[in-house]
């Protein structure tokens, strides 16, 4: 909270205040993410609780941050934004090349999927990938390449008991994986890196 407070002028949850719409982020990634084998990961944090007051200078923050990251960086982002599309701009919309929508075998999945279609599309993203995710049959992969024809999956993860086992040790699924998944995931990587270049 300080450091949003530091680079917003403003205090967190509280309302009625001004503060900078455009504060300097461009050392947040390298002074706080974590780095694990390679990859580099940074939390940027959500509601913590129910009425707990205004969120504006946080998500002025995570926007600029995210922008910053987007249009002037010459890495490789990927961003877990919990089924939604808020923190993207139309101008950092520009600079994504395309967004993979992870969606499980289940109605509610499928109608997430859509409504993050439709905000990305009010943004101008345009190039989306599928990801099915938890298919533990062939029938989970019909209903899911059903529901959603608009666009391509970039491929399939079947449910696997040794990323839930890991999950709840807490341990990295590039640690726990086997062969036959890292393929997996290695085949949707290389398809998203395709759609990303169309």
């Amino acid at each position: 909270m300080a450091l949003i407070e530091e680079r917003t002028g403003a205090k967190v949850k509280q309302y009625g205040q001004i503060f900078k719409l455009n504060p300097e982020v461009g050392d947040i990634a390298g002074t706080y993410a974590t780095v694990h084998h390679g990859v580099a990961l940074l939390v940027l944090g959500g509601v913590e609780r129910g009425g707990s007051g205004c969120a504006c200078p946080e998500s002025i923050l995570l926007r600029a941050l995210v922008t910053d990251m987007v249009l002037y960086k010459d890495d490789a982002l990927v961003m877990d934004m919990e089924a939604g599309v808020e923190h993207l701009g139309r101008a950092t919309a520009r600079g994504v090349d395309v967004l993979a929508v992870v969606v499980e075998p289940g109605q509610r999945s499928v109608d997430c999927a859509r409504r993050i279609l439709q905000m990305a599309g009010q943004i101008g993203l345009k190039r989306f990938r599928f990801i099915g995710n938890k298919i533990v049959s062939p029938a989970d992969e019909e209903f899911l390449r059903t529901a959603l024809p608009e666009h391509p999956f970039a491929g399939m993860i079947p449910f696997s008991e040794e990323l839930r086992q890991a999950d709840r040790r807490g341990q990295s699924v590039l640690d726990a994986m086997g062969p036959a998944l890292r393929e997996r995931f290695a085949e949707v990587l290389k398809r998203l890196e395709e759609a990303g270049r169309a």
